[in-house]
């Protein structure tokens, strides 16, 4: 039986949207949907040994978490960890050391399921992590979708004050370029070895493999005009598709 460790990271004091970690999304817990979320995904699958980590630095989002998810071991973030400028992967880093010091287990794999995404499905989950054991070589595999603009085409860098390619290219039409991908930073699947000797805290240092999304339902919330987007969103997909709807049916009231 394989242990696998999921977090839940985020931290006070969030600039771009004000405490974005603890908002009520459709009347319930932002936090709450990715733990619903993780709790389908060990239900189905019972081969897995899974534990579950909140990593934060805010008392505020402890208390919202615990108070329905007891379960949850709560990971303190040190404050050299907090910057705005801090490697996500050096929070997952912390979470894995920890939780491996705390439990005595190893975990083949951390999975990471970010506060802010809460249209995920459960099966974007499980195809995720199945999608990590396809390619074992792997040592990230991180959800993406469909890019809504290329960079070929359409986005430009200002350089000595004049507009040049992102990619250096000489495509005329968008249909010669090659697809792309936005990472939509909803999950990521490390394997332990990549978390443990990564020294730089750059994801692209590790061979990387991808998950794609349904575009719609997951678009980060970093601002109150996506948050009030998401949630138009959200009554549609609930309606459209009754996979959406199934994690916000889990959280518990």
């Amino acid at each position: 039986m394989e242990n696998v460790l999921i977090t839940i990271c985020g931290r006070a004091g969030s600039k771009g949207f004000k405490n974005k970690n603890l908002k009520i999304f459709d009347g319930l817990p932002l936090s709450h949907y990715s733990l619903a979320a993780a709790e389908l995904f060990i239900g189905q699958h019972p081969e897995l040994h899974v534990d579950l980590c909140l990593n934060t630095d805010s008392q505020l989002l402890i208390d919202a978490v615990t108070a329905k998810y007891p379960e949850v071991t709560v990971v303190r973030r040190p404050e050299e960890l907090c910057g705005d400028i801090v490697p996500k992967m050096r929070v997952f880093q912390h979470s894995l050391r920890e939780m491996e010091a705390r439990t005595g287990r190893m975990y083949g794999h951390l999975i990471d399921l970010d506060i802010t995404s809460p249209l995920r499905r459960v099966q974007d989950v499980s195809g995720a992590w199945a999608q990590a054991l396809a390619q074992p070589e792997c040592d990230v595999v991180f959800s993406v979708c469909p890019a809504r603009r290329t960079p070929y085409m359409n986005q430009a860098q200002l350089v000595d004050g004049y507009a040049r390619r992102v990619i250096d290219h000489h495509f005329t039409a968008r249909q010669q370029t090659p697809p792309v991908f936005d990472l939509n930073a909803s999950i990521y699947v490390f394997k332990r070895s990549f978390l443990l000797e990564n020294q730089t805290g750059f994801l692209w240092d590790g061979t990387c493999g991808m998950y794609q999304m349904f575009d719609t339902g997951i678009i980060d919330i970093d601002s109150g005009e996506v948050y009030l987007l998401m949630e138009a969103s959200a009554r549609h997909l609930y309606a459209a598709d009754p996979a959406f709807g199934q994690v916000r049916a889990a959280v518990r009231r």
